[in-house]
């Protein structure tokens, strides 16, 4: 059975560099979610008209469709409780200077609040020209934020590189817990291998779920939706996150708390796919809920890929 993560990427004592290429081999491809024969899981949240979360749904309120044909659902579950592994990855690049003091102050508040001691993990990595792992899994949210107060300015921007490794070197491996992968920067990316398009895929395959925080100064000043924005966007809401873009820096603290809510209060539906080919293609997923006007995200599809 595959599992859904919230990843937090950290280094451990002393920082580590890491130089990447373009792959989309894993160390374990039984990691991956659509590895197991047939069986699909699929974390959902449920909002009302008023945007509040809804925490009673039923499984005979639940449908699931795969390409457009109904599934038997196999188990359904509330996920309020279930272990998180948390990567954090925050951009450090030089367009990140003027506000990089309230991204840290923000950032430890949202550890403090999603990370419990020997239940979840959070892991801290900024990424600017390098890609540094700060601090390593860990369920001490103390030890999170003395990396997080280590943070330095750098130059330039490897943030897909920096997703790809998070997600196929980190996240990936966390079994039993819901993957998150969370990104906190301006959206700009002018040094990575990798591509939007190859970092969904990827993000998908290894069942990571993406956040994306806006710092896009444009945003701030209430201008219109730079392309920046864009790109985080296509990035959560393929991988069935959320995007936040805070009207004024101030309220990325806000951001990081919508977040750590969501991620307690999600439902998990389960099926065999019908469909018995495994030849990598993508196959699109949609779920109903018998109800008036709920707004309900989940991730996109999955890939099915043999053994």
């Amino acid at each position: 059975m595959v599992f859904s993560g919230l990843v937090l990427l950290i280094g451990q004592h002393h920082s580590t560099k890491w130089t990447l290429k373009s792959s989309f081999a894993f160390d374990n491809p039984q990691e991956i979610i659509s590895v197991d024969v047939q069986l699909v899981n699929v974390l959902f949240t449920v909002k009302d008209k008023k945007g509040k979360f809804v925490s009673d749904i039923t499984p005979e309120r639940v449908k699931i469709y795969e390409d457009g044909k109904l599934q038997k659902i196999t188990s359904f579950s509330k996920q309020f409780d279930q272990p998180l592994a948390v990567a954090l990855l925050i951009d450090t690049s030089s367009s990140a200077r003027a506000t990089i003091k309230v991204q840290q102050e923000a950032a430890i508040d949202f550890f403090h609040n999603t990370i419990s001691r020997k239940k979840d993990k959070g892991l801290l990595m900024s990424f600017d020209s390098t890609i540094e792992v700060l601090q390593d899994f860990i369920d001490d949210p103390d030890r999170l934020t003395r990396a997080t107060k280590s943070l330095r300015i750098g130059g330039g921007t490897k943030m897909f590189d920096a997703i790809q490794f998070a997600c196929q070197e980190k996240l990936v491996k966390e079994i039993g817990m819901r993957r998150i992968l969370v990104i906190i920067g301006d959206g700009d990316d002018n040094m990575s291998y990798e591509t939007l398009d190859s970092v969904i895929q990827i993000a998908q395959q290894s069942d990571v779920s993406m956040y994306t925080i806006s710092t896009n100064s444009s945003g701030f000043f209430g201008m219109s939706e730079p392309k920046q924005d864009k790109i985080l966007k296509k990035l959560a809401v393929a991988t069935g996150g959320n995007p936040y873009s805070p009207a004024k820096i101030d309220d990325l603290a806000l951001s990081f708390y919508k977040i750590s809510e969501e991620l307690r209060n999600q439902y998990s539906v389960a099926y065999r796919s019908t469909n018995k080919t495994r030849n990598g293609a993508f196959r699109k997923i949609k779920i109903d809920v018998k109800g008036k006007k709920l707004k309900l995200q989940y991730r996109k599809g999955y890939y099915a890929i043999d053994k």
